[in-house]
Protein backbone atom coordinates (compact mmCIF):
# COMPACT_ATOMS: atom_id res chain seq x y z
CA UNK A 1 0.00 0.00 0.00
CA UNK A 2 1.43 3.22 -0.66
CA UNK A 3 2.23 5.82 2.15
CA UNK A 4 -1.13 6.86 3.87
CA UNK A 5 0.81 10.69 4.54
CA UNK A 6 3.85 12.02 3.53
CA UNK A 7 3.74 14.52 6.18
CA UNK A 8 5.44 14.89 9.64
CA UNK A 9 2.64 17.74 8.26
CA UNK A 10 -0.57 15.34 9.84
CA UNK A 11 2.41 13.49 12.18
CA UNK A 12 3.83 13.23 15.74
CA UNK A 13 4.36 11.82 19.41
CA UNK A 14 2.55 10.65 22.83
CA UNK A 15 4.32 11.29 26.38
CA UNK A 16 5.54 8.35 27.96
CA UNK A 17 6.18 5.93 25.16
CA UNK A 18 8.71 8.71 23.46
CA UNK A 19 12.33 7.64 22.96
CA UNK A 20 14.03 10.78 23.49
CA UNK A 21 15.32 11.05 27.46
CA UNK A 22 12.61 13.99 28.12
CA UNK A 23 9.17 12.25 28.31
CA UNK A 24 9.75 11.56 32.04
CA UNK A 25 10.46 15.05 32.30
CA UNK A 26 8.61 17.09 34.58
CA UNK A 27 6.85 20.60 33.16
CA UNK A 28 7.28 23.71 35.33
CA UNK A 29 3.76 24.69 33.50
CA UNK A 30 0.54 23.05 32.89
CA UNK A 31 0.54 21.13 29.61
CA UNK A 32 -1.74 22.07 26.66
CA UNK A 33 -3.30 18.56 25.46
CA UNK A 34 -4.76 17.94 22.01
CA UNK A 35 -6.22 13.62 21.05
CA UNK A 36 -6.97 12.90 18.40
CA UNK A 37 -8.99 9.99 16.60
CA UNK A 38 -7.71 9.38 12.95
CA UNK A 39 -10.69 8.17 10.49
CA UNK A 40 -9.74 6.70 7.10
CA UNK A 41 -12.51 6.92 4.46
CA UNK A 42 -14.67 6.89 7.99
CA UNK A 43 -13.11 4.55 9.72
CA UNK A 44 -10.88 4.59 12.80
CA UNK A 45 -7.17 3.65 11.72
CA UNK A 46 -5.54 5.01 14.97
CA UNK A 47 -4.81 8.13 16.95
CA UNK A 48 -2.68 11.13 16.93
CA UNK A 49 -1.41 12.87 20.04
CA UNK A 50 0.21 16.20 20.72
CA UNK A 51 1.15 18.04 24.43
CA UNK A 52 2.83 21.25 24.49
CA UNK A 53 4.93 22.16 27.34
CA UNK A 54 5.61 25.59 28.08
CA UNK A 55 8.07 27.13 30.08
CA UNK A 56 8.29 31.31 29.92
CA UNK A 57 8.98 31.84 26.24
CA UNK A 58 9.97 28.07 25.55
CA UNK A 59 7.56 25.50 24.66
CA UNK A 60 8.60 21.56 24.32
CA UNK A 61 6.34 19.42 21.94
CA UNK A 62 6.18 15.65 22.60
CA UNK A 63 3.28 14.15 19.95
CA UNK A 64 2.82 10.65 18.69
CA UNK A 65 0.95 8.91 15.73
CA UNK A 66 -0.05 5.72 15.17
CA UNK A 67 -1.66 4.42 12.76
CA UNK A 68 -3.34 0.54 11.12
CA UNK A 69 -4.70 -0.30 7.97
CA UNK A 70 -6.19 -3.77 7.76
CA UNK A 71 -7.34 -5.58 5.17
CA UNK A 72 -9.67 -8.59 5.06
CA UNK A 73 -8.62 -8.64 9.27
CA UNK A 74 -5.07 -8.69 8.29
CA UNK A 75 -2.64 -5.48 8.80
CA UNK A 76 -1.78 -4.12 5.26
CA UNK A 77 -0.19 -1.13 6.75
CA UNK A 78 1.64 0.48 9.44
CA UNK A 79 2.45 4.05 10.28
CA UNK A 80 4.47 5.81 13.77
CA UNK A 81 5.70 8.77 14.04
CA UNK A 82 7.73 10.49 16.67
CA UNK A 83 8.09 14.07 17.20
CA UNK A 84 10.32 15.87 19.92
CA UNK A 85 10.42 19.94 19.13
CA UNK A 86 11.49 23.22 21.14
CA UNK A 87 10.02 26.34 20.40
CA UNK A 88 11.28 29.68 21.79
CA UNK A 89 8.75 32.07 21.10
CA UNK A 90 7.50 31.31 17.77
CA UNK A 91 10.96 29.60 16.09
CA UNK A 92 11.99 26.05 16.02
CA UNK A 93 14.78 25.69 18.38
CA UNK A 94 15.39 21.87 18.15
CA UNK A 95 14.01 19.23 16.42
CA UNK A 96 14.08 15.17 16.82
CA UNK A 97 11.66 13.19 14.78
CA UNK A 98 11.31 9.39 13.91
CA UNK A 99 9.02 7.65 11.53
CA UNK A 100 7.96 4.09 10.17
CA UNK A 101 6.29 4.45 7.50
CA UNK A 102 5.24 0.65 7.11
CA UNK A 103 8.72 -0.23 7.64
CA UNK A 104 11.22 2.28 5.46
CA UNK A 105 12.31 4.38 8.70
CA UNK A 106 13.18 7.91 8.84
CA UNK A 107 15.00 10.28 10.74
CA UNK A 108 15.32 14.36 11.23
CA UNK A 109 16.88 16.48 13.32
CA UNK A 110 16.82 19.86 13.32
CA UNK A 111 18.58 22.80 15.24
CA UNK A 112 18.79 25.84 15.38
CA UNK A 113 22.58 27.59 15.39
CA UNK A 114 23.82 30.96 14.90
CA UNK A 115 21.63 32.78 11.86
CA UNK A 116 20.70 29.51 10.29
CA UNK A 117 18.18 26.22 11.34
CA UNK A 118 20.29 23.23 10.05
CA UNK A 119 18.12 20.16 9.13
CA UNK A 120 19.83 16.78 9.27
CA UNK A 121 18.40 13.34 7.31
CA UNK A 122 19.91 10.57 6.06
CA UNK A 123 19.89 12.04 2.41
CA UNK A 124 21.67 15.53 3.19
CA UNK A 125 21.86 18.36 5.50
CA UNK A 126 20.62 22.07 4.65
CA UNK A 127 20.74 25.30 6.42
CA UNK A 128 17.52 27.29 6.00
CA UNK A 129 16.68 30.80 7.41
CA UNK A 130 16.84 31.14 11.31
CA UNK A 131 13.27 31.44 12.30
CA UNK A 132 10.97 27.50 10.86
CA UNK A 133 8.09 26.60 11.93
CA UNK A 134 6.97 23.29 11.42
CA UNK A 135 3.19 22.21 10.26
CA UNK A 136 2.50 22.78 14.11
CA UNK A 137 -1.58 23.37 13.61
CA UNK A 138 -1.61 23.56 17.44
CA UNK A 139 0.26 26.97 16.97
CA UNK A 140 -2.31 28.96 15.37
CA UNK A 141 0.60 31.62 14.60
CA UNK A 142 1.61 29.04 11.72
CA UNK A 143 -1.35 30.24 9.75
CA UNK A 144 0.56 33.13 8.58
CA UNK A 145 3.75 31.22 7.39
CA UNK A 146 4.95 31.13 3.60
CA UNK A 147 6.89 27.98 4.27
CA UNK A 148 6.56 25.22 6.60
CA UNK A 149 9.07 22.29 7.44
CA UNK A 150 7.62 18.87 7.54
CA UNK A 151 9.79 16.81 10.25
CA UNK A 152 9.01 13.38 8.79
CA UNK A 153 11.14 14.23 5.61
CA UNK A 154 12.97 17.61 6.23
CA UNK A 155 11.60 19.37 3.18
CA UNK A 156 10.85 23.12 3.39
CA UNK A 157 7.92 23.67 1.81
CA UNK A 158 6.61 26.49 0.33
CA UNK A 159 2.78 27.12 1.04
CA UNK A 160 -0.18 29.24 0.43
CA UNK A 161 -2.76 29.42 3.47
CA UNK A 162 -5.68 31.18 2.95
CA UNK A 163 -9.17 31.76 5.43
CA UNK A 164 -11.75 29.48 4.17
CA UNK A 165 -14.36 31.19 6.48
CA UNK A 166 -16.68 30.72 9.48
CA UNK A 167 -18.33 27.38 9.71
CA UNK A 168 -20.56 25.17 11.87
CA UNK A 169 -18.78 21.93 12.98
CA UNK A 170 -19.65 19.34 15.93
CA UNK A 171 -16.20 18.98 18.49
CA UNK A 172 -16.51 16.84 21.31
CA UNK A 173 -20.36 16.58 20.89
CA UNK A 174 -21.26 20.70 20.76
CA UNK A 175 -21.58 21.93 17.70
CA UNK A 176 -20.22 25.42 17.39
CA UNK A 177 -19.11 27.96 15.30
CA UNK A 178 -15.69 27.49 13.63
CA UNK A 179 -12.73 29.54 11.35
CA UNK A 180 -11.52 26.88 8.42
CA UNK A 181 -8.17 27.69 6.91
CA UNK A 182 -6.78 25.86 4.28
CA UNK A 183 -3.02 24.82 3.74
CA UNK A 184 -2.19 24.49 0.46
CA UNK A 185 1.79 22.96 -0.94
CA UNK A 186 4.21 22.71 -3.58
CA UNK A 187 4.53 19.01 -4.71
CA UNK A 188 6.28 17.05 -2.15
CA UNK A 189 8.29 13.68 -1.84
CA UNK A 190 4.50 12.33 -1.66
CA UNK A 191 2.96 14.63 -4.15
CA UNK A 192 1.05 17.83 -3.75
CA UNK A 193 -0.33 19.14 -0.71
CA UNK A 194 -3.83 20.42 0.53
CA UNK A 195 -4.88 20.40 4.40
CA UNK A 196 -7.64 22.15 5.75
CA UNK A 197 -8.03 22.59 9.32
CA UNK A 198 -10.77 24.05 11.91
CA UNK A 199 -10.54 26.31 14.45
CA UNK A 200 -12.43 27.55 17.47
CA UNK A 201 -13.23 31.20 17.46
CA UNK A 202 -10.07 31.46 20.13
CA UNK A 203 -7.88 29.55 17.40
CA UNK A 204 -7.84 26.42 19.17
CA UNK A 205 -7.35 23.71 16.99
CA UNK A 206 -10.37 21.17 16.84
CA UNK A 207 -10.31 19.31 13.42
CA UNK A 208 -8.16 18.23 10.36
CA UNK A 209 -8.89 16.79 6.78
CA UNK A 210 -6.56 16.31 4.01
CA UNK A 211 -6.32 13.42 1.04
CA UNK A 212 -3.82 10.31 0.96
CA UNK A 213 -1.00 10.16 -2.12
CA UNK A 214 -3.58 7.04 -3.49
CA UNK A 215 -6.54 9.33 -2.98
CA UNK A 216 -7.98 8.22 0.28
CA UNK A 217 -10.23 10.85 2.62
CA UNK A 218 -8.39 11.29 5.73
CA UNK A 219 -10.21 13.31 8.83
CA UNK A 220 -8.50 13.84 12.41
CA UNK A 221 -10.98 14.12 15.20
CA UNK A 222 -10.53 15.82 18.58
CA UNK A 223 -11.73 13.75 21.53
Amino acid sequence: MASLINFGFVTATWIATIGFGVANATPTLAADEWRFNVLLDGKRIGYHRFQVRADGPKRELLSEARFTVRFLFVSAYRYAHDDHEIWSQECLAQLEANTNDNGARRVVNGLRRDSRFAVSSAERTVELEPCVQTFAYWNPEILHADHLLNPQTGEYVPVRISNVGVESLVARGIRQPVEHYRIVGAATIGGALQIDLWYSLDKNWLALESLTVDGRHLRYEIL
